[in-house]
């Protein structure tokens, strides 16, 4: 059960892609730890479902269905959250979606949604919690990125060029709300066991191989040889949401089984 006296107790915490995988991991750590849950995701028999268990762990929980590609749903979706407790003390900034390809056959439409999901969504959400925290004088921004977001990839080109403008807005947010009071900073998870591991498939294709194949062959980049479980990333986004990081800013901590040492 959730506890008032967690370390993150009382805190009203946005955490969008709060559906599933990392999101949904997220979302129950931070009940546990006594915050106040706003959900967002396009999928709202989900929601309703993780809904459900942040309230079986005494903490109270709100969703609302947002397609992140569209600036005005972010916007009503910012003040729907604020509203709901009357204040945001953390935004957790979750949700993105993957597509895999050669580099020469993304089409415009390919870069287009990736970039209104990772990038913009999350730029135009720093910016509207950015306001509300640095008037207010305290608050926490944590960011999923990955560590797509610091190296390169095959495959995935325009998924990694987002997910390094999260690292990039991460890093130059922390810097300008510093003295306001507010903390920014990133996760970049390695290979997470979530359902977007199914993503694998599109590189398998375009090797030509097998999708078993192609998940051995990652792995034996992987010195720990296994996959990250979410509750994993969940740990280290309520210890940067706690009291416990405030003297933490402009970071991205690398999470990887030792595939990225640094």
């Amino acid at each position: 059960m959730g506890t008032r006296d967690g370390r993150v107790a009382g805190k009203r915490t946005v955490v969008t892609g709060g559906s599933r995988g990392i999101g949904r991991s997220i979302a129950l750590a931070y009940a546990k730890e006594g915050a106040d849950i706003f959900l967002v995701a396009t999928n709202e028999e989900k929601l309703k479902s993780v809904k459900g268990e942040v309230e079986a762990l005494g903490a109270s929980a709100d969703y609302t269905v947002c397609d992140l590609a569209d600036d005005t749903q972010v916007s009503a979706m910012f003040d729907k959250a604020l509203t709901w407790r009357d204040g945001i003390d953390v935004w957790v900034n979750n949700a993105g979606i993957y597509n895999g390809k050669p580099f020469t056959q993304y089409s415009y439409e390919d870069i287009d949604q990736v970039m209104k999901v990772n990038v913009y969504s999350v730029f135009r959400a720093m910016q509207l919690a950015l306001d509300h925290m640095g008037a207010r004088g305290s608050g926490k921004i944590v960011n999923i990125a990955s560590t797509a977001g610091k190296w390169e990839s095959p495959n995935q080109a325009i998924y990694n060029t987002s997910k390094h403008a999260v690292v990039g807005m991460t890093r130059c947010a922390a810097l300008e709300y510093a003295a306001k009071g507010v903390n920014v900073n990133a996760i970049c998870p390695g290979l997470v066991d979530t359902d977007m591991l199914s993503t694998l498939q599109t590189s398998a294709a375009a090797l030509g191989v097998e999708l078993e194949e192609m998940q051995k062959m990652v792995l034996s980049r992987v010195p720990m040889g296994r996959f990250l479980a979410p509750e994993e990333i969940a740990h280290i986004a309520v210890y940067l949401g706690s009291s416990e990081s405030d003297g933490m800013t402009g970071q991205t901590i690398t999470i990887s089984g030792g595939m990225r040492m640094g």
